[in-house]
């Protein structure tokens, strides 16, 4: 069995059971797996993400299986401060830990040299930017086609790569809902060890290929806005009309828990 955090009661918030778990306590929980351990995975959702979750439902396979490998995370931390915000004012607290801080600190401060790290997802410049900026670290990378969930091969192909990878940490870096779905497909194996992470574009941001927003804009709980800014032909729908979504089914979540 993948190590769980000792003593956390899991809190629930619009569906999600969320372990309370800040940055720095979800590091010290890293720093617990070994290349032998019993492979589990880190989720973070977000805004985007349980919106997503709520409209898929469990009306078909996809949906189900995705709502399947949230459940079935080792650990299942909060990336988001507008989610965090909302949560609050419901009288619930889910401590912050963005899935970009958490990558950041596991380079810095968990793994360590002759530390093997898979990558799924990504491309060669990516492979080669980390290597010259980690050099103590074996990395291997497996680089899925586009359109990888409408591709069973490619997921099966993937999920065989993280599971027979021998690495301490599997970084998923083939956004969501690919990465969760592939994530739950190597724990399923039986046989993978490791910790799997959810990690989206993180790995962008450390080699500087993309820029997170300024701390000030982060901790007022924009980095949203900042994105938006930099990608609005990719982003817009997401941010403006999918994303305010959260606020209906925070309430009609509310409502249905008070009942």
């Amino acid at each position: 069995m993948p190590i769980r955090p000792a003593a956390t009661a899991r809190r629930t918030f619009i569906g999600i059971d969320f372990d309370p778990l800040d940055t720095n306590a979800a590091v010290e929980w890293l720093t617990q797996i070994t290349a032998e351990t019993a492979f589990g995975y880190v989720v973070t959702p977000n805004v985007d993400h349980i919106v997503r979750l709520e409209a898929l439902g469990e009306k078909d396979a996809v949906g189900t299986e995705l709502w399947r490998a949230y459940r079935g995370a080792a650990l299942v931390l909060c990336d988001s401060r507008v989610l965090a915000r909302l949560a609050r004012f419901y009288g619930i607290t889910l401590p912050l830990a963005p899935g970009s801080d958490l990558t950041v600190r596991l380079f810095a401060e968990v793994a360590q040299p002759g530390d093997r790290i898979a990558i799924i997802g990504g491309d060669a410049p990516l492979l080669q930017a980390l290597q010259a900026r980690f050099p103590a670290f074996g990395f291997v990378q497996h680089i899925p086609p586009m359109g990888m969930l409408r591709n069973p091969a490619a997921l099966d192909a993937a999920a065989a790569f993280g599971r027979d990878s021998g690495a301490r940490f599997v970084l998923l870096a083939v956004g969501s809902p690919q990465q969760e779905l592939l994530a739950a497909r190597i724990a399923a194996s039986g046989d993978a060890r490791g910790c799997g992470l959810c990690i989206g574009a993180s790995l962008d941001f450390i080699v500087g290929r993309q820029r997170r927003a300024p701390r000030l804009v982060q901790r007022l709980g924009l980095e949203w806005a900042h994105r938006l800014a930099s990608q609005p032909g990719r982003l817009w729908r997401r941010y403006l009309v999918d994303g305010p979504r959260i606020f209906r089914l925070a309430h009609h979540h509310h409502r249905g828990v008070r009942r």
